[in-house]
């Protein structure tokens, strides 16, 4: 009897204790605006000679004392202007946001060789996935889907019984609660369908700004640009920008400045975790530093359709309309793609200018570059649970990783790497897992 096997809380309580590897990691924070003063957002929706620009201010103080002034291309009618949503500028801050994405080491205990193939970063990730759904196979588990739907990755599995189903999540290091076997095969004789999901935990950021809302202008020019020029003028300091570019080609970059992918993929202690935001702040500080004050930095470039792992939910057709993506929900365009698809590439830069480092306007083009990427740091969490073999090896191995991260750390951020080092639990350093009852660690 085959069933499509997920988990929901209502019905068992599965907790997960590792990703499976063949995922780009649990989405745990991001890097959004809010963590830079002074920062404006533009985003430019972009299809042959037409541009539909949304700007989103910082302006701070009285709404009285507000005044803009918008250079543009071309003459502008009453029509040609609007005023638009700021949760869908949040909403696409959210989604483009370089990212902080969490694994966790596998019981050093299990020696199955299919682990160790899938955390070789060398084996694309076609290949891993396809290993892992062979050994699951061979349990009688097949691996039906995994995605991410909003706040949740899902994973949705289809199994022959229940032994090769429990034998499947205990390898996988989802560990069950006490008597959850007889749960599940309880559930498993009556063709029942189940969820397992994990939540992503997303930071919920308050922006400290008194922010008006958007201005939108549409208009048809053969230039493809943004005048920064007149912002500099009554600034105070340097001026945090960032620009979102829509198209349907690919990547937008400047012509005029370099445009420069920011570090990414890199493996930092877990320590970020609780301080992301500084780390973030003080790694682009450093990037910006290393390119003389004079590069625009690209955060993230992906089709809009998907994200792995997501800040956020991609943003919907009726918002892509707001925002004056005139060719989403088009019938002639819909017949191109296919169902479900959005065809609008999103490019997300950061510059922090004034007027010595950015003399000029910024001019883009666009690219027929299609190739995802994104701002996306790795924490790595060490196993912690007992252990029913001698393991200090892989302490060893820990211990060698965890210095590589702190060498990493200090690199991005110019960080004192004995500061760095304080803070890392080395395994060595580790207290044993608590031994008392549950119910007296449960209120602290």
């Amino acid at each position: 009897m085959r069933i499509f096997a997920t988990v929901i809380a209502a019905a068992l309580t599965v907790v997960i204790t590792a990703t499976a590897q063949a995922f780009c990691g649990f989405y745990v924070a991001r890097a959004d605006t809010s963590l830079f003063n002074k920062a404006s957002q533009v985003i430019l929706v972009r299809d042959d000679n037409r541009t539909v620009i949304t700007m989103a201010n910082d302006f701070e103080g009285e709404v009285k004392d507000f005044a803009v002034v918008i250079p543009v291309p071309t003459r502008i009618e009453r029509e040609q202007i609007n005023v638009g949503d700021r949760a869908i500028v949040e909403h696409l801050d959210a989604y483009t946001a370089p990212r902080l994405v969490e694994y966790h080491d596998p019981d050093p205990c299990m020696r199955y060789e299919y682990l160790k193939s899938s955390q070789d970063r060398a084996v694309p990730q076609a290949t891993v996935a396809e290993r892992e759904r062979k050994v699951a196979r061979s349990l009688g588990v097949t691996i039906e889907a995994s995605y991410t739907v909003g706040e949740y990755d899902i994973l949705i599995l289809s199994a022959e019984d229940s032994g090769g189903l429990i034998r499947w999540l205990t390898d996988n290091e989802y560990k069950l609660p006490k008597g959850a076997e007889k749960v599940v095969d309880s559930y498993l004789k009556q063709d029942m369908r189940f969820f397992v999901a994990k939540i992503n935990l997303e930071e919920q950021s308050k922006l400290g700004y008194q922010f008006l809302r958007p201005l939108q202008v549409a208009y048809e020019s053969n230039k493809f640009m943004l005048p920064i020029r007149l912002g500099t003028l009554n600034a105070k300091g340097k001026q945090e920008l960032y620009v979102y570019a829509l198209t349907r080609t690919g990547r937008v970059e400047t012509t005029n400045y370099r445009t420069v992918k920011l570090p990414s993929d890199t493996e930092v202690p877990e320590f970020v975790q609780g301080e992301f935001a500084e780390f973030y702040r003080a790694m682009f500080e450093k990037q910006v530093e290393k390119e003389n004050e004079r590069a625009v930095f690209l955060e993230y470039a992906w089709d809009m359709g998907w994200c792995d792992p997501c800040a956020a939910d991609p943003l919907s057709s009726d918002e892509l309309r707001k925002l004056g993506v005139f060719w989403v929900g088009d019938s002639a365009e819909r017949s191109k793609i296919a169902p479900q698809a959005q065809n609008v590439f999103v490019t997300r830069l950061h510059v922090r200018y004034d007027s010595k480092h950015f003399p000029e306007d910024l001019v883009f083009q666009e690219t027929g570059d299609r190739q995802n990427y994104q701002g996306r740091y790795i924490i790595r969490h060490p196993w912690k649970g007992e252990a029913s073999c001698d393991i200090s090896s892989y302490q060893a191995d820990v211990r060698k990783r965890q210095e590589r991260e702190a060498q990493a750390l200090a690199n991005l951020t110019g960080w004192d790497i004995d500061d760095i080092r304080s803070k890392i639990p080395f395994p060595d350093d580790t207290p044993p897992p608590p031994t008392d009852p549950w119910w007296k660690r449960l209120w602290g």
